[in-house]
């Protein structure tokens, strides 16, 4: 049983085929010869059939170290930044709208401020505070001044030129007074005394009646879109033009150094070689000026003032109705006038009372 076989048919010499000894030499030279293939040798170069070589495993190629990016600093400058033809036209839109908004701003603001201050007028009483006088002078102020709340915003640039232009004409007056005094000093005689007298006078009636005579008229007149007010100014505001025309002229009798007497001051100086009576009368020539400077801005003024009169839709009509409701309204008036008919009928009762005891006397007498 040990020498059993599966194929009882088969060649007990032959157990396989495939070793047969042609057969093994035929697939060991096959296996050599493509170990011993190497495309990258030279292709003239001939093999020895048979001859068996070791494959040289090739080095393994060797990896960079990775490192971090890094740019090279450079020292080149940017290329110069050009504006488009859109740009200046954005740029000027935007600024446009950014004054516009500045602008609405700040008129919101002084309307609230406004509106705050006439609510809490409503329950406070406005103090004056024109003459802004100290608290220890013995005289208080006299008028209630304040741009901001009573005068509407397209009109404040005017009034508040009126006031400067009465700060101006108030100065003028006050140095035409001082070189009154050197012009005393220096000439001498009754003329000078009377100039420097009469400056004098204007420097402390003029100053007030022009504030009081135009400027709160003026003042008013925008407040309150008042005719009569404006009506009042014109007259008196151009008055002054003619008197401030007079100043400049420089007339002894008037009290006022100006080009007149400036002139004669400096001819009497050039004539009897006296630097000082030229100097002074040089002084006195720029009052004169002053003046006349002033008395043109006057007239200039006086226009502008009549052309937002004349925008406002004012009328004659219109101030002799506000004269007569003021009149009306007036509460000295009101009181004057039920005194006048108080007294009126107590005179006609005491009359009637007197003439009816008469009659009675007479009566009596006759019995």
């Amino acid at each position: 049983m040990s020498n059993f076989d599966s194929n009882p048919f088969a060649d007990p010499q032959d157990s396989s085929p495939f070793q047969d000894p042609s057969v093994t030499e035929a697939t060991a030279n096959t296996r050599g010869g493509l170990e011993e293939f190497n495309p990258f040798e030279d292709t003239n170069k001939q093999q020895t059939p048979g001859s068996k070589t070791t494959p040289v495993a090739a080095p393994l190629p060797v990896k960079p170290q990775q490192q971090p990016a890094v740019m090279a600093p450079t020292s080149e400058l940017p290329p110069a930044y050009t504006q488009s033809a859109a740009q200046p036209a954005v740029t000027e839109g935007a600024a446009e709208l950014q004054r516009r908004q500045e602008e609405l701003e700040r008129k919101a603001a002084e309307l609230t401020r406004r509106e705050q201050q006439m609510r809490s007028a409503q329950y406070n009483t406005r103090e004056n505070n024109w003459p802004p006088l100290p608290k220890w002078f013995p005289l208080q102020p006299c008028f209630f001044q304040d741009f901001a709340v009573d005068i509407p915003l397209e009109f404040q640039k005017v009034v508040k030129l009126g006031y400067y232009l009465w700060i101006a004409y108030t100065l003028v007056l006050l140095l035409n007074s001082i070189f009154a005094v050197v012009y005393l000093g220096v000439a001498g005689g009754s003329s000078a005394g009377v100039c420097f007298g009469l400056s004098l006078v204007a420097l402390f009636i003029s100053t007030p009646c022009s504030f009081a005579c135009w400027y709160r008229p003026m003042y008013k007149a925008f407040r309150s879109d008042s005719s009569f007010n404006f009506f009042l100014f014109f007259f008196i505001f151009f008055f002054q033009f003619m008197v401030t025309v007079v100043q400049a002229i420089g007339i002894d009798q008037f009290g006022t150094v100006g080009i007149i007497n400036g002139l004669s001051m400096i001819g009497a100086g050039s004539k009897g070689d006296s630097n000082s009576g030229m100097v002074v009368g040089g002084l006195m020539l720029m009052i004169g000026i002053m003046f006349g400077i002033v008395a043109v801005l006057d007239l200039l003024y006086l226009f502008k003032v009549h052309a937002l009169y004349r925008g406002t839709g004012a009328s004659f009509s219109k101030a002799q109705e506000e004269f007569a409701k003021g009149v009306v309204t007036n509460p000295g008036v009101q009181t004057a006038t039920r005194q006048a008919a108080a007294s009126a009928v107590s005179g006609a009762t005491t009359s009637m009372f007197s003439s009816g005891g008469g009659g009675a006397a007479a009566g009596n007498n006759r019995m």
